[in-house]
Parts: structure tokens; C-alpha cells; sequence
């Protein structure tokens, strides 16, 4: 478990300076491109990025699922025919998609108002084969347990992205060349992360053999449903996207305000919803090879421990934030976005966070025992829940039936997951008890968040008064916790004591 959580804080660490330095890559773009030609590009690349979930989604989860129980196992053989085999599908799907593109151009330019848009997807395309090398070889160090590796090559893209901005910006004479030049960047990021990731690969150790046909079969059955997943989920967005604003104005608001509305509830509050997604989200990254190796060597204790703690963990992460947002909401909407109303939203959608980050863990644990198929399923049945909210909900509450749409779609697809994982592993998670103790802290640390800022408020800065709510907020949280028998707080005190003179120790070696 030690080695577990050292991974997740790597994978985390890494996540948030790569998100740190997209983030402002991004404020970059908009001051420079402008408005108008950063549009164009933002819809030109929705496009590619469905294209994209082709190559980038099931196929690395699965070459690392695949490559890890080769390697527990020591058939090496097969761990390099499984990256040959890998591939030449990658690349094969990669140029279909490419072909699709350009042999129905006409078809692709009808989903555009603007013509330069499908000539940016066009320029785009190479970053298709160029990512579908990447996914092979990034899958290949993922199964190796190569987290260093799998986290500098994503930063590396990003750094690579910038510099190749920058120096495009410089020759650009008009905002539309430049909107052509952030298409170009990303071709010149997914090249060089490409030849990265490939020497990284050799560079550890890693071979090559001969494709083969026995495990092309399995590499294809197993990574067809998470892709369909993904696939499919970035269909949803645009299908909400004209369901709910539809709804909206079916029930007294104007074309303006429900746009505005959706605007609010997806493009300000989502994603705060998703920040702990970070954390869960690194842990998913690093059970994947680990529950893989467990399967191949029948270890069942480990496969319960890791089911067990990671379940566990996820859920006192989701609860961690519900306190600061519902006291710390509409100040935050305030602070980040100068609107009052996605911190409003923020606040109402806060206990979402518990069955998204349940959804988001169970999800990875039922593909890392090799139910995808189930979790597929499962998915499907929690997005026809979502879809029925906002189709019903709107004329009674408004926005919000996005939100109860959102939170009863992925409570539900949790509940079905866990069912699966016990059927599977047998194991009897007793949640009910774990979850009631958490509400049961969250309830007063909320409070005394609200309480707290809203006498700072008055007194202090809106900066400091959001740094010290979010103080209160952690640390009641953590402290009611710690009384509720959630957390040993005196161990966590012994463990960072004892890693503190260790770090002291190594010091002083060092030196002499």
C-alpha cells in the first residue's frame, strides 16, 4: 500500500503542474489567436478529439493490462508481441480515421459554419498516427510500472506544445494564420512526445517481436468497449448541449439566458466538480498494472486490500471537498469567474462529488479484473438516467435537473458497478456505515465553513477569506473524521515524523 500511494502522489504531482502550465498555456492562447480564430480552432478540435478517443482510449489501458500479467508471468515473448501487434492496429485505425476525413470532407464540412474549421481538422490529422505511436509505447511503460516516464512525456508534450506556439506566433501576420499555427503546434507536440516516448521505451529495457494474430484477438475484444465508452461519452456533452438549453426555453426562458445558463453549469462548474478526479483519478492510473499482476498470480488478498483501501480512499477524497464547496460556493463562483451563479450551482452539485468519485474508481477497478464489456453496460444504463432527468426535470427545477440528472446517473452506474465487483471478487464492502460517518462530518464542517466565511468576509479580502475558509474546511473535516475512527490521525503524525527524519538522515549522509 506504501508503494501504492508514493505512485499516486507522483501521478498526481505531475498531473497538476501539467494542468498548472495547460492552464496558463491557455490564457496564453486566447490573448494572442483572439477570440475569433481560437473558436474556429476549439470546434475544429472537438472533432479531433472524438477521433482521437479512437486511438487514445482502450488501447493503452489494455496493452498495460496485457503487458503487465506477460511480464508477472516472465513471458516476454509475448509482452513484445503484444507492442508489435499493438502497433500496426494503432497505426491501421489512425490512417482509416484520417482516410474517413478526407474522402468525406464533404460530410465533416456540414458540421461546421465556417470552411476554415475542416481545413484546420485536416492539418490536424497527423497528430492521429503520430498520438496512435504514443498510446502504444505510453501503454507498454504504464504496464512496466514506468510512472516517471508516463508523467514526463505528457509534460514534455505540453512544454514542447508552448515552445512551438511561441515560435509560430512570432512569424504570424493575422490572428487566422495564427488559429492554423496552434493546429501546426500540435503536430510538431504529438511528433516529439511520439520519438519521446519511444526512447524512453527502449531506453528501460523494453523489446519487440513478432505481431501476432492470438493476441491481436484479445487486444481488440478487450479494448473495443472502453473505447466505446469513451467514444460515446463524448457524444453525450453535444447531446446535452442541445437537449437542455431546448428544455429550458420550452419553460419560459430566452434563447440568451438558457445558453447562458448550460454555459455556466458545464463550462464554470464542472469543472471544479472534477478537481478530485486528479487524485482518483492518478490512483485508477496505478492499480490498473498492479490489480493485473494480482489476477495473473490469484492473489486474492491483495485484490480485496487494493478494492478495499481504494474505495476507501476515494470516497474521503470526494468527501474531503463537499465542505469548502458548500461554504465556500458562491464566494468562489465570485473570486474564479465573477458569477454568483455557477458558485450557487457549485454548492447544489457539491454531494455529487461522492457517487462521481465512486463511479470513477469502481470503473477502473471493474477494468482492471477484465469486465469491461460489464462496465460498458453499466455506463450506458447511468447515461439513459441522466438523459431522462433533463428530459423530465427541467420544467420543475430548472438547471438543477442537470445536476440531479448528473448525480443520479452516476450514483446509479456506481451502485451497478459495486454489484459487479462483488460478484466478481466476493468481497463485502459494508460502504453503508463508511458513507453515513462521512455525511455525518461533512454536514458540521460545512456549517462552520459558511460560519466562518461569512464573518471573514466582511473583514478580509476575498482571497484570504477563500484561504481561510478552506483551511477551516479541511481541517474540521479532517479532525471529525479522525473522531469518527475514518482516519488514524495520530498515525498519519508518527508516519510524516518518522519520513521527516529519514529525509534528515539522507541530508546528513550525504554531507559526509
Amino acid at each position: 500500500m506504501k508503494s501504492l500511494f508514493k505512485t499516486v502522489a507522483l501521478i498526481t504531482a505531475f498531473s497538476v503542474i501539467t494542468r498548472v502550465v495547460g492552464f496558463f498555456f491557455r490564457i496564453y492562447l486566447s490573448r494572442v489567436v483572439g477570440a475569433e480564430a481560437l473558436g474556429m480552432y476549439q470546434v475544429a478540435f472537438s472533432i479531433f478529439m472524438v477521433l482521437m478517443t479512437f486511438i487514445s482510449s482502450g488501447l493503452p489501458l489494455i496493452i498495460s493490462r496485457m503487458g503487465s500479467s506477460f511480464s508477472i508471468s516472465k513471458q516476454h515473448h509475448k509482452e513484445g508481441s503484444l507492442i508489435s501487434t499493438a502497433l500496426l492496429y494503432g497505426l491501421m485505425l489512425s490512417c482509416i480515421l484520417c482516410l474517413v476525413v478526407l474522402l468525406f470532407r464533404n460530410v465533416f464540412a456540414m458540421l461546421f459554419t465556417d470552411e476554415r474549421c475542416l481545413q484546420i481538422l485536416i492539418v490536424m490529422l497527423p497528430s492521429l498516427i503520430f498520438s496512435a505511436v504514443y498510446s502504444v509505447f505510453r501503454g507498454a511503460m504504464w504496464g512496466r510500472d514506468n510512472y516517471f516516464a508516463l508523467c514526463a512525456s505528457e509534460l514534455y508534450e505540453q512544454i514542447v506544445r508552448i515552445l512551438a506556439c511561441v515560435i509560430l506566433f512570432a512569424e504570424a501576420s493575422s490572428a487566422i494564420e495564427n488559429a492554423f499555427n496552434v493546429a501546426y503546434s500540435l503536430n510538431i507536440a504529438c511528433l516529439f512526445s511520439m520519438l519521446f516516448v519511444v526512447v524512453l521505451f527502449f531506453f528501460y529495457g523494453g523489446k519487440m517481436s513478432k505481431p501476432s494474430k492470438q493476441i491481436f484477438k484479445p487486444l481488440f475484444k478487450q479494448s473495443t468497449p472502453i473505447t466505446c465508452i469513451r467514444v460515446a461519452g463524448s457524444f453525450i456533452q453535444p447531446l446535452v448541449a442541445l437537449i437542455l438549453p431546448a428544455k429550458l426555453m420550452s419553460i419560459g426562458y430566452t434563447s440568451s439566458q438558457a445558453l447562458s445558463l448550460y454555459g455556466i453549469a458545464v463550462g464554470m462548474t464542472l469543472p471544479l466538480l472534477f478537481v478530485p478526479n486528479t487524485i482518483i483519478g492518478s490512483l485508477s492510473t496505478a492499480l490498473i498494472p498492479d490489480m493485473s499482476k494480482a489476477m495473473v498470480q490469484n492473489d486474492q488478498t491483495h485484490i480485496e486490500n487494493r478494492v478495499r483501501s481504494s474505495i476507501i480512499f476515494s470516497l474521503f477524497i470526494s468527501a474531503l471537498f463537499i465542505p469548502a464547496y458548500l461554504g465556500l460556493g458562491e464566494l468562489a463562483g465570485i473570486f474564479l469567474y465573477d458569477n454568483i451563479t455557477s458558485g450557487t450551482l457549485l454548492q447544489a452539485s457539491s454531494f455529487v462529488l461522492l457517487p462521481l468519485g465512486l463511479t470513477n474508481i469502481t470503473s477502473s477497478l471493474l477494468n482492471s479484473l477484465g469486465m469491461e464489456v460489464k462496465s460498458f453496460k453499466n455506463f450506458i444504463c447511468g447515461t439513459v438516467v441522466m438523459f431522462v432527468a433533463i428530459w423530465f426535470l427541467p420544467s420543475l427545477i430548472g438547471i438543477n435537473a442537470f445536476i440531479w440528472g448528473m448525480g443520479a446517473s452516476y450514483l446509479v452506474t456506481a451502485i451497478l458497478n459495486l454489484v459487479m465487483l462483488k460478484k466478481k471478487t466476493g468481497i463485502k464492502l459494508k460502504l453503508g456505515k463508511t458513507i453515513t460517518l462521512l455525511l455525518l462530518a461533512i454536514l458540521p464542517s460545512g456549517a462552520l465553513t459558511g460560519f466562518v466565511v461569512g464573518i471573514a468576509n466582511h473583514f478580509l479580502p476575498l482571497f484570504f477569506t477563500l484561504v481561510l475558509g478552506g483551511g477551516v474546511s479541511v481541517l474540521s473535516f479532517v479532525l471529525l473524521c479522525g473522531a469518527f475512527g475514518l482516519i488514524d490521525i495520530k498515525a498519519v503524525f508518527v508516519r510524516a515524523k518518522d519520513y521527516a527524519g529519514n529525509l534528515k538522515l539522507k541530508k546528513k549522509r550525504k554531507k559526509a
